[in-house]
């Protein structure tokens, strides 16, 4: 069940508090978009959420859109809304796109945590590549549809997990 366990398990993305990257020696923060960023019934960052990532680079550490979303287009827009850098297409859960975001920040999967609020693609993928995970709740219930079915066995992966912030 290792590839299955994040690192940290936190209420929202904006929860991840800085000081704590810093502590864990990250220099870059790699996220999946939909549900973790963005809603999928809004389609547009919360404040909360830009004002995060805002504290983030302000504190020195560029970020990374690493989403599985075929809408390129979409995904651009986020990361420029983001001010992130971006890598679609992914096809996580394999880690070919979470290592070639690493490579395009210039850092070691050492060196970057990904967020993410799916176990079964964003946990998963970080973990194959090394990077250190952090598994948030979704932000929406609006999920595709093979999700909702995901999410089933993510129930039960996570029963007796503690999400902080909750």
């Amino acid at each position: 069940m290792g590839i299955f366990r994040a690192k940290r398990y936190l209420k929202t993305i904006d929860m991840v508090d800085i000081e704590w990257l810093k502590q864990q020696g990250v220099r870059c923060v790699l996220m999946d978009r939909d549900n973790t960023c963005v809603p999928r019934d809004t389609k547009v960052a919360p404040p909360e959420v830009l004002d995060w990532i805002r504290r983030v680079h302000d504190a020195g550490i560029p970020t990374c859109i690493v989403s599985n979303n075929f809408h390129g287009r979409q995904v651009e827009a986020s990361a420029a809304e983001l001010d992130s850098s971006v890598v679609h297409h992914a096809m996580k859960p394999a880690p070919i796109a979470v290592w070639s975001a690493l490579k395009k920040m210039g850092v070691k999967a050492d060196e970057a945590v990904l967020i993410g609020d799916q176990i079964y693609t964003d946990v998963v993928a970080g973990n194959l590549a090394g990077v250190p995970t952090v598994l948030v709740r979704p932000q929406s219930t609006t999920d595709l549809w093979y999700t909702h079915i995901f999410r089933i066995f993510e129930r039960l992966l996570l029963r007796g997990h503690v999400f902080e912030g909750e």
